[in-house]
């Protein structure tokens, strides 16, 4: 197997622990790109993309990594003051608040505090490829708890929330909000719903291998029916069974369903990695970045069953080393944040070291966020700039 692109001097490391990935650890195709005060420094791809070789295009489902980008829509939005983050939701979408609801604020959505991390309605076939249907389920139903009190990974729902928000304030689809106000100016490979053109770039999804450990949540799903965890796995009208299918790729779900390379993700958090802007592209102020960064959930999650920390809509790094691997997060440092995405790929901006990461592959891992495949990759990356790791992972300079 033959590694291809670049590799700066300095981050030897980095393409020795790719290489390692396919040679001792599994991988079968993928990338992996970092970026420092906003250059280029790492941009590697090999192996296989479905029959063929991957190459410097190919693209893959790259999962809740998507959630990462519908959050910097609102954002976005947040930075130029349409959008007021501790707004209720109702100021822009006045049917969501039914049941309960009519005090959520737009922050809750984004910091997985709605309680509304499952869907309780019936989803018919395909059912969450629909916007319409998926946005009005969500307004009407009761949350699991009363906003702002808990937190709960909102898997599946996060980007209906959030996205349709987006969609109330700016008048576009999110999808289309997101390729005009951040994929098309930065020129990045990323899509919320893939042109049917471009079907050929993809490399298929390969699933996990079967075995060992089940992360908490599948468990508690298999073992408790009707609970909110059986209704994230068993009530999504079919999509994990479809996500790999040109439908399903061009489908909006704003959680899930993105399509991407480890280059498209690196470069989506450049700007953020250094103070809002990149080449004259200026996604947010330079004040708007700690507010995307610092953490407001933190804790045990209701939907996982774990420890997580997240802002207001990215993952940050939890000191979990103590947990069974499938249940980790990415170990960052604690000025990090970004987004995972089921099966292992990563992308994510590090302000602290003006420096962005993305990771993508082919073959999921089996836990539900980063695997030792990616985690491999962040960890060269801080060794290369001279971070330390502390004894619960987390990565200081």
């Amino acid at each position: 197997m033959t590694v291809e692109g670049t590799c700066a001097d300095g981050f030897a490391e980095v393409r020795a622990e790719f290489e390692r990935n396919f040679a001792e650890r599994g991988e079968v195709g993928g990338g992996v790109h970092v970026t420092l005060d906003g250059e280029t420094v790492v941009d590697l791809w090999g192996g296989d993309a479905g029959g063929r070789a991957w190459t410097e295009d190919t693209i893959t489902h790259v999962w809740s990594c998507t959630k990462g980008a519908t959050a910097l829509c609102a954002h976005v939005l947040a930075s130029r003051g349409e959008l007021d983050l501790d707004a209720p939701v109702v100021r822009y979408w006045p049917e969501f608040g039914q049941n309960g609801k009519a005090d959520a604020l737009v922050r809750h959505l984004l910091a997985h505090q709605a309680g509304l991390a499952a869907v309780r309605e019936p989803v018919p076939p395909g059912g969450m490829g629909d916007w319409e249907l998926m946005t009005g389920l969500l307004a009407r139903q009761e949350p699991f708890w009363a906003p702002g009190t808990r937190h709960g990974y909102h898997a599946l729902t996060f980007g209906h929330l959030v996205g349709e928000v987006v969609r109330r304030v700016s008048g576009l689809p999110l999808a289309e909000f997101f390729e005009k106000e951040v994929s098309g100016p930065l020129g990045l490979d990323f899509w919320l719903a893939l042109p049917e053109d471009l079907e050929p770039l993809v490399a298929p999804t390969i699933p996990a291998e079967r075995g060992g450990a089940l992360p908490s949540v599948y468990a508690a799903a298999m073992g408790t029916p009707g609970s909110m965890q059986a209704l994230l796995v068993g009530n999504s009208g079919g999509y994990v069974a479809a996500s790999d299918t040109p439908a399903a790729h061009a489908a909006q779900y704003g959680s899930v369903g993105g399509m991407s390379n480890a280059r498209g993700l690196a470069q989506m958090y450049r700007p953020l990695a250094s103070g809002g802007e990149y080449n004259g592209v200026r996604l947010v102020d330079e004040a708007q970045v700690p507010v995307m960064s610092g953490v407001v959930s933190a804790g045990f999650d209701e939907m996982l069953l774990a420890p997580t920390r997240f802002s207001l809509g990215f993952a940050k790094a939890v000191g979990n080393l103590h947990l069974p691997a499938v249940e980790r997060g990415a170990l960052m440092s604690e000025d990090a944040f970004g987004h995972s995405g089921m099966g292992g790929s990563l992308g994510f901006a590090d302000p602290g070291a003006r420096m962005s990461f993305g990771y993508a592959m082919t073959r999921m891992g089996p836990g539900v966020g980063v695997n030792a495949r990616g985690q491999s990759l962040v960890d060269a990356v801080y060794r290369s700039l001279g971070y330390r790791q502390a004894p619960n992972g987390v990565w200081f300079s």
